[in-house]
C-alpha cells in the first residue's frame, strides 16, 4: 500500500464530500490547507506519509505563524492536518497521528457582534407588504426566532416545516438533523409567505425560500436582503450570523439554560456555546455600571 500523501490527498477529499458529507465549500477549503502543507512537506523533502512526524507539523505552524498568519488561521490548518492523518490511521496507512498536541499561538476569542432586542425586533418585523417582503420577513423571522445558520435557512425543504406543531426540522453541519421550535411571529409570517410562495416558485422547487425567478433563493441573496433591511431601519451592517448570535445571546439572558442554547443551535460542543455566557455577563456588567451604588462615580463636590 502506498503512503504518499499525494496520493491519499484525493481519496481523503473524497472521504470528506461522501461519508462526512460536508459541503463542497468546506471539502474545497480543506483541500486549499492540505495542498499547502503538502507543499511545505514537499521543500522537507517528505512525500512518505510516514516521515512526518510532530517536529515536522510544528515546523509547518510555525512558519505560517512567521509568515504572519493569525492563531485561528493556523488552528483550522492544524485541524485539517490532524484530520487527514486521522483518516490515513483508519485506512492502517500509519500508525500514529502527528498533528496531535500540536497547538497554534494562543489567541484571545472574539466575541460575536449581537443586536440588542429593540434592534433585533426592528430589523424582523415589518417590510414591504409584496411578495418578497413577505418572504423576507418570514427568513428574518425564522432565523432570529430559531437561532438558524445562513446554511440551513437556504437549504430549508417544505417537508421541513410542521407549522400546526410550530416546529422545524433542520439540517446543520455534518447533516445532522435537529428539531427546533417556531416562535408564534415565526409562524405568522411563514404562513403569510406560504400564501405567496406560489406564485414565485417553479413547480420542480421544493425550497422554502425561492427567487423571483422560482428557484432555491441563494445565501449571497439573503446576506444582501438583510444588508438592505438593516440599513432601511438605521441598524448598521448586520450579517445573517447576527441573528444567529443575537437569538442566542437573548434567550441565554433570559433562561439561563446554556444546554438547552447548545441543543438549539446545534452545537455538539458546549463550549461553543459558552461563548454566548461572556455577552451574558457584558450585559449584566452594564447593568450594574450604571445601577449599583458601588459602581456609579461620586459627583465632584
Amino acid at each position: 500500500m502506498t503512503a504518499s500523501l499525494r496520493h491519499w490527498l484525493p481519496r481523503y477529499l473524497d472521504h470528506l464530500a461522501r461519508e462526512r458529507r460536508l459541503s463542497p465549500h468546506t471539502t474545497a477549503a480543506y483541500g486549499r490547507d492540505l495542498a499547502e502543507f503538502l507543499a511545505f512537506l514537499d521543500e522537507q523533502g517528505l512525500a512518505e506519509a510516514g516521515s512526518v512526524d510532530a517536529a515536522t507539523v510544528r515546523s509547518y505552524a510555525a512558519r505560517r505563524h512567521r509568515s504572519g498568519l493569525g492563531g485561528p488561521s493556523i488552528q483550522r490548518r492544524l485541524s485539517a492536518v490532524r484530520g487527514l492523518f486521522a483518516y490515513l490511521m483508519r485506512e492502517g496507512v500509519v500508525e500514529a497521528n502527528p498533528g496531535r498536541g500540536v497547538a497554534a499561538p494562543r489567541v484571545a476569542r472574539r466575541l460575536p457582534a449581537v443586536l440588542d432586542v429593540d434592534g433585533a425586533a426592528a430589523v424582523v418585523g415589518g417590510g414591504e407588504p409584496d411578495e418578497l417582503g413577505r418572504r423576507d420577513r418570514a427568513m428574518w423571522e425564522l432565523m432570529y426566532g430559531s437561532g438558524l445558520r445562513l446554511a440551513e435557512l437556504t437549504g430549508l425543504d417544505l417537508g421541513a416545516l410542521d407549522l400546526p406543531e410550530a416546529l422545524v426540522t433542520v439540517t446543520g453541519k455534518g447533516n445532522k438533523r435537529r428539531v427546533v421550535p417556531v416562535g408564534r411571529h415565526a409562524v405568522a409570517a411563514l404562513e403569510d409567505w406560504l400564501e405567496v410562495r406560489g406564485g414565485l416558485a417553479r413547480a420542480d422547487v421544493a425550497a422554502v425560500f425561492v427567487s423571483r425567478r422560482g428557484g432555491r433563493l441563494s445565501r449571497r441573496a439573503v446576506q444582501q436582503r438583510l444588508a438592505r433591511r438593516a440599513a432601511a431601519v438605521g441598524q448598521g451592517p448586520v450579517h445573517p450570523h447576527m441573528l444567529r448570535h443575537s437569538f442566542a445571546s437573548h434567550l441565554l439572558e433570559s433562561s439561563g439554560d446554556l444546554r438547552a442554547v447548545q441543543e438549539l443551535l446545534g452545537h455538539s460542543n458546549i463550549s461553543t456555546t459558552q461563548i454566548y455566557t461572556h455577552l451574558d455577563f457584558q450585559h449584566l456588567a452594564r447593568v450594574y455600571d450604571a445601577a449599583h451604588p458601588r459602581a456609579r462615580k461620586r459627583s465632584s463636590s
